[in-house]
């Protein structure tokens, strides 16, 4: 039986700012599960104001493991002044500009989450250059230009654990759909021969890690 979020937090993902739709989210969450269990934390990239994190880090808790964001909190090139998905309560009037870092503190505390997230706030090349470990589950839904996703391939699909999964969201094969770069990190994904598809759903990839690849 697949692993589904129990009522209360699936009622607190639908509640928090952001943009994944149910239907993603709960085949997020049966993979975060899944991957869980080899034992190792969760990874996201793009935190914004944590609906899906709240996903991730409820397989965690049932795992035993860590849930991990990274994100630098400034909202990505759509999310500015004068774009599509901009949105004035999440700026910093004293500074004029985006800072989601507080609603999403909010949206933990809310959720009664906050003792099972590490937050980085920071940049996710940057972060990722640091990273020293292995991880079961990396789901990337950061910036969407092809600097910000292929960064962010580069960076955290090599430290998928063999068996672990690697998730993209936002993967668009019609350009007439939304933006290309996550599409394309996802067709790289699956060249390098070193992850198989395992499920999609609407703009969801979910990809399982079945050999070591140096040079992903």
């Amino acid at each position: 039986m697949a692993a589904a979020p129990k009522p209360e937090i699936l009622a607190a993902f639908e509640a928090a700012k952001g943009f994944m739709p149910v239907r993603e989210g709960l085949a997020l969450y049966e993979a975060a599960a899944e991957a869980a269990q080899l034992g190792l934390p969760l990874l996201e990239v793009g935190t914004y104001c944590g609906r899906s994190t709240i996903l991730l880090a409820d397989a965690a808790r049932e795992a035993g493991v860590a849930a991990i964001t990274v994100d630098h909190h400034r909202g990505s090139e759509e999310q500015q002044p004068g774009w599509e998905y901009h949105d004035p309560t999440v700026v910093d009037p004293e500074i004029g500009l985006m800072d989601t870092l507080p609603a999403f503190r909010r949206t933990l505390h809310r959720a009664g989450l906050e003792d099972h997230v590490i937050a980085i706030v920071g940049r996710s090349p940057q972060v990722a250059a640091t990273w020293g470990g292995p991880l079961g589950f990396v789901f990337i839904d950061g910036g969407h230009t092809d600097e910000h996703a292929t960064g962010d391939y580069e960076g955290w699909a090599p430290h998928v654990a063999e068996g672990g999964v690697l998730a993209i969201h936002d993967v668009f094969p019609n350009p007439e759909d939304g933006g290309q770069a996550p599409y394309r990190i996802y067709l790289r994904a699956l060249a390098s021969g070193c992850f198989e598809e395992i499920s999609v759903t609407d703009s969801l990839r979910i990809l399982r890690r079945t050999a070591p690849a140096p040079g992903i």
